[in-house]
């Protein structure tokens, strides 16, 4: 269990570099970019995201599962990553010509498709997921600071007008590239390439499918929804607005997901060594886990929201109060079906069920896309995001109703909700008499956060005093 703690972590540190670090340049960037040009750069990168998608095929969740099962046999660890290895590089290489033909010969926005193609080429470095197949999150955080902190420099140093877009874009790609070569240094540590012998690379392409259908359908409600405000908008305005509220709610799931991939390949291991009831006391301490922060963010969130995004933003950017409104649910739908998707149905290597509660939901983001972007533009997206992610938790739910009373642990769970709303009326109503300022937000967390941690306390809650207690032995 101190592994998993331990590396739960280390990727909420990896996790949160690839999102705090962005926020800390949100204030800046929004000011000297404005809402044009980040619209633009959130609408071509969701569309080159498809072909690092497309290009992967599923082999991130397949290669760290797979990898999982097999920490302890090096031999055959070997070939494993040999094989995917080759079979992402070949993918990647045939995704990437695509992508050059369609889009970044010519076009309005070419010029920044052609700085994104390093975005896919660092793909084919990425080997994050062995190193966490291996429950060795160390390294991807170190490569990860560095990287994102010489990114931000960058950005502060060149970047002072929507001129210099292309700038920007170009910092991120290539810091990506460099910190995924980087970590190519510390694979000789765990593959020796002379065990290597007679590859089978067929085998993987059919199980790494199936893992990669359930993440096409999500992408329909992660990417598609910015190519989708863009095109039927035709105003990169409003995809910079949602953009700029997905930012806030990304940096609280990472907060949530990281747990629950951390404990995945732990999972995974447990089943192999048909361990079945340390895997049922681990998804209760997840989903209690995961309640116990999802509801007072969500809730903070509103809160402060009206607050917040001026002095955050910037002029121009006042939409992002309702989109972040709108949006902030799926904290809660997100964490929950990360430890009920991602922790448990796909670490038991369940992903028909998985997929089909992706695919679920997707269409129901497709459909509800097509009705309400049209009449609200990125509020409507917001709208469609929130239900489909709703969806697909109660289809995961349904799925493992068998395996655990999901919906007693959830009950347990209210008192959570109750302390969040508790929390709310509290930072809502002080909120009225503070003027819209950094000083003023800071209040209202503060407030906030003492209000739901004395609730806590005086309610004796186990896994708040569990958290207490570890954090106690670390420093020891």
């Amino acid at each position: 269990m101190n592994k998993v703690i331990k590396n739960y972590l280390y990727n909420l540190s990896y996790q949160l570099l690839l999102i705090v670090l962005p926020i800390i340049t949100t204030p800046y960037v929004s000011r000297v970019l404005g809402a044009e040009a980040i619209g633009t750069y959130a609408y071509t990168n969701s569309i080159t995201q498809y072909f690092i998608l497309f290009g992967c095929i599923g082999l991130n969740l397949y290669g760290q599962r797979e990898i999982a099962y097999r920490q302890n046999n090096i031999g055959e660890r070997n070939r494993v990553f040999c094989e995917l290895v080759f079979l992402r590089t070949v993918t990647i290489i045939i995704s990437l010509i695509v992508f050059y033909i369609t889009f970044a010969r010519e076009g309005q926005y070419a010029y920044i498709f052609i700085i994104q193609i390093m975005d896919i080429i660092a793909s084919i470095f990425d080997v994050s997921w062995f190193f966490q197949g291996m429950e060795d999150f160390k390294k991807t955080v170190l490569r990860n600071f560095l990287a994102r902190i010489v990114c931000v420099s960058l950005i502060f140093m060149f970047v002072k007008s929507s001129a210099d877009l292309p700038l920007y874009v170009l910092f991120y790609s290539i810091t990506l590239l460099l910190g995924n070569i980087s970590m190519w240094f510390y694979i000789p540590k765990y593959i020796k390439r002379n065990d290597v012998k007679n590859l089978n690379i067929q085998r993987h392409i059919k199980p790494a499918v199936m893992l990669f259908l359930p993440q096409i359908a999500s992408s329909l409600y992660t990417l598609l929804d910015k190519t989708m405000i863009g095109l039927i908008t035709d105003n990169n305005s409003e995809v910079a607005y949602y953009e700029q509220s997905q930012i806030i709610i990304k940096t609280v799931l990472t907060l949530l997901t990281s747990l629950s991939t951390a404990m995945m390949p732990r999972i995974a291991n447990l089943f192999a060594t048909d361990d079945m009831e340390t895997v049922k006391n681990y998804m209760t301490m997840s989903i209690k886990f995961i309640l116990m922060f999802s509801f007072p963010f969500v809730l903070g969130i509103i809160g402060i929201a009206p607050g917040f995004v001026p002095w955050f933003y910037g002029n121009g950017f006042e939409k992002v109060i309702p989109n972040l409104m709108l949006i902030s649910p799926i904290i809660i739908f997100i964490g929950l079906s990360a430890v009920t998707g991602t922790q448990y149905l796909l670490a038991l290597g369940r992903q028909r069920e998985y997929t089909f509660s992706i695919i679920a939901a997707a269409i129901i983001n497709l459909i509800l896309n097509l009705i309400l972007i049209p009449q609200f533009s990125s509020l409507g997206a917001a709208i469609a995001t929130s239900f489909a992610e709703l969806v697909a938790l109660l289809t995961q739910i349904w799925f493992i109703r068998k395996d655990f009373n999901i919906f007693s642990i959830l009950k347990q769970g209210f008192r959570y909700l109750v302390f969040s709303l508790i929390m709310f009326v509290v930072v809502f109503g002080i909120s009225n008499f503070l003027s819209m300022s950094i000083v003023s937000t800071l209040i209202e967390i503060f407030v906030g956060g003492i209000i739901y941690l004395l609730l806590l306390i005086i309610a004796k809650d186990t896994i708040f005093n569990g958290v207490r207690a570890k954090l106690a032995e670390r420093r020891k």
